[in-house]
């Protein structure tokens, strides 16, 4: 027979082992994806090769580089930033296992940056289904600025809207009496800047509109149809690689007309490398619009210059190199206001608190009711081989397009957002 001491023993043993059951059969609360105790991973898909990386394969470069620059300096919030760059080579079947890679396989924290309209189109419901951030897309669609059906998305670039109607007010306050004329990508890039256009001067009082397909390798009859039309202003939904062709098809046709040209097909020191000797001569005077630092009097563009220098083996600078360099930086604020312990919630909040300001000519401004990137664009124009601001800063609001001030966001703690 036990005696009660005994039993007593035997049951304290029982306690303990179910409590010891229980403790085991528990669930561990689950890790953050794609962070650790000193690293944050995230993602992107770019056209590395293939039509687009012209120009293009040097944005994740630099957003590369940027992170190196901040990772030398300590990181954020102690943890260092790993960035992991899959090509794509614009084709969205490819864009598709990229993503799907980055998101299954390598357990990533966010997508960011990922490029292009049609390739990110066909991973937007798999990346908002899998609950993964989709930050700051590399392309100016309305697309991304649905919170209400992809909560976890934001676009980053100025809607093709947006510089559609602010290239179209500049050249109706330059040359009132000018014929206007659109030329385009056929789809929703050129879409969009005609769209902007027709917000300004009505869709009958547009004298030409003329569209091109990516793969197309001669635009000659586009270009003679706009010449035919009389077209004196030619606004262009273009890449840079059809800029120069477009410039280039004209002067062999001895026509010279005006110029007005998206963000994206912009860049002066690539359409140098597409125009050749040619280029100064083609490319003076020519009006764009932007909204990063990428005059050379920034404090920014003098600080990416140098991370470019150290980080990014002096490639070519750019205005692609100042896009993917911003783009870092505004991940890295987004994660330094998610906190020590950062989860794709808290980031998600970071980015709709509306505290990220960004780098550009005007904070950005994010909320939980808007997730469109850059809604302000300044007026470029390359005068004597340079292209900067001319002081021309226009913002568009529920179709309306509104001559604005410039507020640049100021350079602070070298560059590095602070938590």
């Amino acid at each position: 027979m036990r005696s009660p001491t005994t039993v007593s023993a035997i049951a304290a043993l029982a306690a303990t082992a179910s409590m010891a059951l229980v403790a085991c059969t528990e669930p561990e609360e689950e890790a953050t994806p794609g962070v650790t105790a000193d690293t944050v991973t995230i993602g992107t898909h770019q056209p590395l090769t293939g039509p687009a990386a012209a120009g293009y394969a040097a944005i994740s470069a630099a957003t590369s580089a940027y992170f190196e620059y901040v990772n030398a300096g300590g990181g954020i919030n102690g943890r260092t930033i790993e960035y992991l760059v899959k090509d794509d080579s614009y084709d969205p079947t490819a864009t598709q296992t990229a993503v799907t890679e980055l998101v299954a396989q390598d357990d990533v924290l966010a997508i960011v940056n990922g490029l292009g309209t049609p390739t990110h189109a066909s991973v937007l419901d798999y990346v908002d289904d899998e609950g993964v951030p989709d930050l700051f897309i590399s392309s100016g669609s309305r697309e991304w600025n649905q919170p209400g059906i992809y909560p976890n998305t934001f676009g980053f670039n100025a809607e093709y809207v947006t510089e559609g109607a602010a290239l179209a007010q500049y050249a109706v306050d330059q040359r009132p009496d000018a014929r206007i004329c659109v030329l385009g990508q056929d789809d929703d890039y050129g879409e969009g800047i005609l769209e902007g256009v027709e917000i300004v001067i009505d869709s009958n009082e547009v004298a030409h509109v003329e569209t091109y397909l990516s793969w197309d390798e001669d635009l000659t009859d586009q270009i003679v149809a706009l010449m035919t039309a009389g077209c004196e202003v030619n606004i262009l939904g273009t890449i840079n690689g059809f800029t120069a062709m477009a410039m280039a098809t004209a002067a062999q046709l001895d026509w010279s007309p005006e110029w007005y040209v998206s963000s994206s097909g912009a860049d002066y020191p690539t359409l140098l490398q597409y125009l050749g000797d040619a280029g100064p001569t083609l490319l003076e005077g020519m009006v764009s619009v932007n909204y990063l630092p990428f005059n050379a009097d920034s404090e920014w563009n003098a600080l990416f210059r140098q991370i470019n220098d150290e980080y990014n083996d002096g490639a070519p600078f750019t205005a692609n190199t100042v896009f993917g360099m911003s783009v870092g930086y505004l991940f890295a604020e987004a994660l330094a206001a998610a906190g020590e312990e950062p989860t794709r919630e808290s980031l998600i909040a970071a980015v709709e608190s509306g505290d990220l300001l960004g780098n550009g000519i005007v904070p950005l401004a994010y909320s939980e009711d808007n997730h469109a990137g850059y809604q302000t664009v300044g007026i470029a124009t390359i005068d004597d081989g340079v292209q900067d601001y001319e002081g021309t800063t226009y913002h568009l609001n529920v179709g309306q397009v509104t001559e604005v001030e410039a507020a640049p966001v100021p350079l602070v703690n070298a560059g590095i957002p602070q938590g």
